[in-house]
C-alpha cells in the first residue's frame, strides 16, 4: 500500500512537445531515447526510479499533420536489469534478454515493420534482437485522419513492466478539416493521460512480486491476473490540479494504465461535451455525464468552465454503490476555476464535426466468430486466451488486403476485456447478452436479449472496444491499407503478456 498523499498539492504538469532533431524528404526526423532516471511524482514522495522516454514520465507529445510522415529513431539505453519483477515462465522468455523494448505507435496505420511487432524487440544498443523483424527507424506516413493516439512499449512477456515502469507517451495527428472548427486551441487543448501505481514508502513504484493467492509452486517472481494501483496520476504526477479560466477547454483523455477502467464525472454535475474517440472525431458531439473508458481508449471531450469562476471541480472515478471509503481513487484531479475573467472566449462547441461513412455498406468478406476463453495453465494461474489459442499456435485470421470483415468477440469470461486490433479503426456494429450459464453446461450460445447498438459515443472510428462478459461485441473493419504481420490482443497488460494476443495476417492473395 502506497504511504498516504495530500491530493492536490502538484500542478499538472504539461508534457512538451518532442522538436524534430531534423527534417528530410522523408519528412520529420525524430530521435527519442530511453533511459532510466529519477522523477519527483508527489511533493511529499522521493524521486521514483523510472523508465521514459528522453529521460520523461509520460514521454514527449509528437505532433504532425494528416500526410505530414514522421521517421522516429527508438533508442533503448536502459540498464541490463529490469527494475520490475521479471516472469520467465511465460513465452519462453527465459531464453530472451531480461530488458528488450519495441515501440508500438497505438492507433497508426503503419507498414508492419514499423508496427512495433511483439517479436521485434532489441536490447540496449541494438546488441541483441528478437526473432521477427527488428529496426532501429520506425516510419509513420499518418495518412489518416486527426486523432490522439500513444506510444508505448510493446515487448513480448513484458509490456506491462516496461509500460509500468514509465514507457508512455502521447501523439497527436491534426488535419484541416479539424482546425476549421474552432475548438478550444493552443493553452486551452490538453492532454489528460491517466495511469495508477502504487508506490512504496522510499518513493519506488510497487509491482507484485507474485498473485496475493500464491501457490507454493509458483513461479518466483510470477504473472498476476490484473494489477490495480492504489494512487492515481495524471501526466505523471499524483493527483494533480490545473488552474483554469471561466472558459471552454479541450482535454484529450487517455487511459494509459495497465488494467484499470475509469468512469469519470465531474463534481460540479456538469457535462461532458465528447467530440472524439480513438479515431477522431465523432459525427456529432455527444453531451454525456459519465464517461468509461477502458486501458489504451482515448476521449477526446471539450469541458466550460465559465459558469465556475472562483469554484474548484474535481475530475472524479465512480467507483460505484460498493465502494470502500478508504479507497483514495474515486477522484482523479481537481480543477481550479480562477476569479479573473479570461479573454473573450470564441470557440464553439460544434454539434456536427465530421463525416463517418458507414461500413456496412461494404462487400463482407468474412464474419470470424472469436471467443475471449479462460483456464488455468499448470501452476492454476488464470489462462486467458482469445479463440482458445496461445500466441505461438499458428496464425488463423488472415484477412486479404482491402477486404472488410465483421469479427464477433464472444466474452466467456466473467469480466470484460478492453479488445485492440493493431493497423486499422473499426467501428462499433453491436452488443448481445447471452446466457453465460448455459454456455458453460452445453456450448450453447442462447440470447437474453435484443441486440443492442453502441452508445451514441461508440459511435466513431475505434481500435480499442470493451467487451463485456456474456456478451457478443461485433466490430467492422476494412483490413487495409498494408499487408504483412500484426496483432490483436487484451489491452489489460497483464492479460496481453499471458496469453491474451494472437498474431494476424494481412495477406494479398486469395
Amino acid at each position: 500500500m502506497s504511504p498516504t498523499l495530500e491530493k492536490f498539492v502538484d500542478r499538472l504538469p504539461i508534457m512538451e512537445t518532442l522538436k524534430p532533431t531534423r527534417r528530410t524528404k522523408n519528412g520529420a526526423y525524430y530521435e527519442v531515447v530511453m533511459e532510466e532516471f529519477r522523477q519527483k511524482l508527489h511533493r511529499d514522495l522521493r524521486p521514483t526510479r523510472l523508465w521514459g522516454y528522453n529521460r520523461q514520465f509520460p514521454g514527449p507529445t509528437i505532433e504532425a499533420d494528416t500526410g505530414e510522415p514522421v521517421q522516429v529513431r527508438w533508442i533503448n539505453n536502459l540498464p541490463n536489469r529490469h527494475l520490475l519483477p521479471v516472469d520467465r515462465s511465460v513465452h519462453n522468455v527465459a531464453r530472451e534478454p531480461e530488458v528488450r523494448t519495441v515501440v508500438h505507435l497505438h492507433g497508426s496505420e503503419t507498414k508492419a515493420d514499423s508496427d512495433g511487432y511483439p517479436e521485434a524487440w532489441f536490447t540496449s544498443g541494438f546488441r541483441e534482437t528478437g526473432p521477427a523483424f527488428s529496426r532501429e527507424v520506425y516510419e509513420y506516413p499518418n495518412h489518416q485522419r486527426a486523432a490522439a493516439l500513444w506510444y508505448h512499449d510493446h515487448a513480448m512477456g513484458i509490456t506491462r513492466l516496461n509500460v509500468y515502469a514509465g514507457l508512455a507517451g502521447m501523439y497527436i495527428i491534426r488535419d484541416k478539416q479539424e482546425k476549421l472548427l474552432n475548438l478550444p486551441a493552443g493553452d486551452y487543448e490538453i492532454p489528460l493521460l491517466i495511469q495508477d501505481r502504487t508506490f512504496n514508502a522510499d518513493g519506488s513504484l510497487s509491482y507484485p512480486q507474485q498473485p496475493d493467492d500464491a501457490a507454493a509452486n509458483l513461479p518466483n517472481p510470477s504473472i498476476v491476473p490484473a494489477f490495480i494501483g492504489d494512487t492515481i496520476l495524471v501526466n505523471g504526477k499524483v493527483w494533480p490540479y490545473l488552474e483554469v479560466k471561466p472558459r471552454k477547454y479541450r482535454f484529450r483523455i487517455l487511459n494509459a494504465s495497465n488494467t484499470r477502467d475509469y468512469q469519470l464525472t465531474l463534481d460540479s454535475n456538469q457535462p461532458f461535451y465528447q467530440i472524439g474517440s480513438d479515431g477522431g472525431l465523432l459525427q456529432k458531439t455527444v453531451k454525456i455525464n459519465q464517461i468509461g473508458i477502458e486501458p489504451a481508449e482515448r476521449v477526446d471531450v471539450i469541458v466550460d468552465f465559465s459558469q465556475y469562476r472562483g469554484q474548484t471541480v474535481v475530475l472524479k472515478n465512480n467507483l460505484g454503490p460498493n465502494a470502500d471509503p478508504e479507497d483514495a481513487t474515486g477522484e482523479v484531479m481537481q480543477f481550479r476555476v480562477t476569479k479573473s475573467p479570461a479573454r473573450k472566449d470564441t470557440s464553439v462547441i460544434p454539434r456536427h464535426l465530421s463525416r463517418i461513412p458507414s461500413l456496412k455498406q461494404n462487400n463482407i468478406r468474412a464474419i470470424r466468430n472469436l471467443k475471449l476463453t479462460s483456464s488455468n495453465d499448470e501452476f492454476g494461474r488464470p489462462l486467458l486466451l482469445l479463440d482458445n489459442k496461445k500466441w505461438h499456435d499458428p496464425t488463423t485470421e488472415k484477412p486479404r488486403l482491402g477486404t472488410t470483415e465483421i469479427w464477433s468477440l464472444i466474452n466467456l469470461t466473467g469480466f470484460t476485456h478492453p479488445i485492440h486490433i493493431h493497423l486499422i479503426q473499426f467501428q462499433v456494429l453491436d452488443r448481445r447478452p447471452f446466457d453465460l450459464d448455459r454456455y458453460n453446461q452445453d456450448g450453447k450460445i442462447i440470447y437474453t436479449g435484443t441486440v443492442e447498438a453502441p452508445a451514441a459515443n461508440e459511435r466513431g472510428w475505434k481500435d480499442t472496444i470493451a467487451a463485456p462478459s456474456a456478451q457478443v461485441t461485433r466490430v467492422i473493419a476494412k483490413f487495409a491499407p498494408y499487408t504483412g504481420d500484426y496483432v490483436w490482443h487484451c489491452h489489460i497488460l497483464e492479460h496481453e503478456d499471458y496469453d491474451m494476443m494472437r498474431p494476424f495476417t494481412v495477406t494479398d492473395t486469395e
